[in-house]
């Protein structure tokens, strides 16, 4: 038997979950289902990320990035607030370890002024004051609106009012084929009007399907993170290196967590599968010839300078050399006092096939039957809020204006 709904959405993390929430605050009397192949929301990279809410000075100021992250940031610190959900208003500082890498944060600088975001040059007395153990060379800068919040708790809360707004979950559900209206699953199909792509990791498999998406593919990046086992004073706010803004990663950094803890993180180790998170667990032989052919273009053109990328990412899986990165941003920490590695990541990270670079934007394609996210890395959980307005602005223009 199939299911009728005038909006079906496929994946239920954090971009699937505000897009339910966002259609049915405009249109309340639309049928609206999210299916799910797991068994509960945010399985992946929404309830597996560092839960920091970006203040938004990283992107340009025409990205999408740039215009969603510092409306997300205040978006989601309100409804945290609205749903009585844990937030640590922690802050963070970006240090720099040399003359060179003030340069790097001359550039951030310069885009927060561009785009508006509140962002303080601070001498090395002030940064202490911020956080006696940060080191940094001559200056660095600071973000006030930096936060951390649980996403899984996050995630969870919006279900809940998902649910009750009417939104139907089907959980162990997993997308098949679409064919004429019908979406097909391993349980059951569903009759709907528009579908809604929001399926991450394999969103541009279920895009092709549709005709979207043609020029691009997934290439995952596993985020691994070490917790600092000693205590959770060692340090006070977030602190982070200056990042090399010719690729999305922001290099290894120190995360303070909802309730305190420390922990140092992530890689950008590139993956041989897309759930390639621990051992052979859901290997599939396809995901890994695929990926490995195009990891295996990007090391012979190194685009993007994958090569050094892919040498100095495999590197931290020595924890010993993991942790040896992170102590360059602080004075006083002692690397026994780490614990082992927690729970991974799995970065879905779009890759242009045409010309081998990573998209560094948010990407969206569709029609009048369908639209499909197909690049919603980070700060994609932070921007979730205002970015799933957009994905809707964008669903009723491309229905002709009129909600069917």
């Amino acid at each position: 038997m199939s299911e009728p709904y005038d909006y079906l959405i496929i994946g239920a993390g954090i971009i699937g979950l505000t897009i339910a929430r966002e259609i049915k605050s405009r249109f309340p009397e639309k049928r609206v289902a999210i299916i799910e192949k797991e068994s509960d929301v945010a399985f992946h990279a929404s309830g597996r990320n560092s839960g920091v809410l970006h203040a938004g000075f990283y992107y340009t100021a025409n990205s999408l990035k740039a215009k969603f992250t510092q409306e997300g940031n205040k978006a989601l610190r309100n409804y945290c607030k609205e749903n009585d959900l844990k937030v640590n208003y922690c802050g963070k500082l970006v240090v720099a370890t040399n003359e060179e890498e003030l340069k790097g944060l001359e550039e951030l600088k310069r885009r927060a002024e561009i785009t508006g975001v509140e962002l303080h040059w601070m001498d090395e007395t002030e940064v202490a004051r911020v956080d006696p153990n940060a080191r940094t060379y001559r200056k660095a800068l600071y973000s006030p609106s930096t936060a951390t919040v649980d996403p899984i708790e996050v995630c969870q809360a919006m279900k809940k009012e998902n649910e009750q707004n009417g939104v139907v979950f089907y959980f162990n559900t997993k997308y098949e084929t679409y064919r004429e209206g019908m979406v097909f699953t391993n349980h059951k199909s569903f009759q709907c009007a528009y579908v809604i792509n929001a399926a991450g990791l394999y969103a541009d498999k279920i895009a092709h399907d549709f005709g979207f998406g043609q020029k691009y593919t997934i290439i995952p990046f596993k985020g691994i993170y070490l917790k600092y086992a000693k205590n959770k004073t060692a340090i006070r706010t977030n602190i982070y290196p200056v990042p090399n803004l010719n690729n999305p990663f922001l290099g290894v950094h120190f995360t303070k967590t909802v309730d305190g803890s420390i922990k140092i993180g992530p890689t950008a180790i590139p993956a041989l599968w897309r759930e390639n998170y621990t051992g052979i667990k859901n290997f599939r032989l396809k995901e890994f010839i695929s990926i490995l052919y195009y990891e295996f273009k990007l090391f012979i053109t190194n685009s993007f300078h994958f090569r050094r990328l892919a040498f100095e990412e495999m590197k931290k899986y020595v924890k010993a050399h993991f942790v040896r990165l992170s102590l360059k941003l602080v004075k006083n920490i002692d690397e026994r006092d780490f614990g082992s590695f927690i729970r991974p990541g799995i970065r879905a990270q779009l890759l242009n096939k045409e010309n081998l670079e990573l998209v560094q934007d948010f990407i969206i394609e569709g029609d009048d039957r369908s639209i499909h996210v197909l690049n919603a890395v980070s700060p994609a959980f932070t921007c979730s809020i205002p970015f799933s307005k957009y994905v809707v602005d964008s669903i009723v223009e491309k229905q002709g204006g009129l909600e069917r």
